[in-house]
């Protein structure tokens, strides 16, 4: 049974198509519909074809490094899933199953390419929104490659955070060390030298109590910026690791080919030995 091609519209990756665009697609593909739990596709299984969510729900996951399900997807209505095996060709690497009864759209290589025939217009449109789709993920990644923690934090904080910053560098310099001890020996010195007319004789009661509201009042807000140093450094940790898994991958990316260059080596010495041995 065709498909609606009101449905089509609703898919952003045909969101530049005419209506003429939309029902010669519409006329190839159909909806299919997956009970709750029901695999969609696995890891491994051919390429060549994709799905568009139409409503219900869908997860799409993969398997880590350490043999574990990671979440890697989950599309809204709307949204294609399953693309990159759809323009290579190539086995799909991630396995998507429907988390409740859902609707989909299955497209196929063979669809898009009997689009393109009729209209070749397509295909312009479809690049289109492929190059926008590319534009904003560089954009993204290259905002989250120059990220500064510090700067990060800095523009979300607010007047309180930059008071308790402020407080926390001047209690913890030599400058409020240096004045406050001064203070204290000038006032201890004065009552002392006013006898029985200080304001604060000996054991300087008000001394004391002044101090133990300074210390109740000093400890919070140090506190609170010790509180957003931990944030920024908890920032950090994330940004670093992201660096690390990239520098990793980058780095079982060389070795690999570096083993298939000393695969290769090898396959040519071992042949190169057995023309020898065969001319001898």
């Amino acid at each position: 049974m065709p498909c609606d091609p009101r449905l089509l519209r609703q898919v952003q990756f045909f969101a530049l198509f005419d209506d003429n665009e939309l029902a010669v697609l519409a006329s190839r593909v159909e909806p299919r519909t997956f009970a709750p739990r029901q695999r969609i596709y696995q890891i491994g299984d051919a390429g060549g074809t994709a799905y568009v969510l139409l409503s219900g729900r869908v997860r799409v996951t993969t398997i880590d490094e350490d043999h574990q399900d990671v979440l890697f997807d989950e599309p809204a209505s709307g949204d294609f899933f399953g693309f990159a095996s759809l323009l290579d060709e190539a086995p799909h690497e991630t396995t998507a199953m429907a988390v409740e009864e859902s609707r989909c759209l299955e497209v196929s290589r063979d669809h898009i390419a009997s689009l393109v025939e009729q209209k070749p217009h397509a295909a312009i449109d479809m690049m289109t929104v492929l190059g926008r789709r590319l534009h904003a993920a560089q954009t993204l990644i290259r905002g989250r490659v120059a990220r500064n923690p510090s700067a990060l934090i800095e523009a979300e904080a607010t007047v309180g955070e930059r008071v308790a910053d402020v407080v926390a560098r001047f209690g913890g310099s030599w400058t409020f060390i240096i004045v406050t001890l001064a203070s204290l020996i000038v006032y201890c010195a004065m009552n002392v030298r006013l006898g029985k007319d200080a304001w604060d004789p000996y054991p300087f009661i008000l001394l004391n109590l002044i101090l133990s509201m300074l210390a109740a009042i000093q400890a919070p807000v140090i506190m609170m910026s010790q509180n957003r140093e931990a944030k920024k450094d908890r920032l950090r940790g994330e940004l670093d690791f992201d660096v690390n898994r990239r520098a990793a991958a980058d780095i079982q990316g060389v070795a690999a080919k570096l083993n298939l260059m000393m695969d290769k080596v090898d396959d040519v010495a071992l042949r190169s030995d057995v023309r020898r041995r065969s001319d001898a």
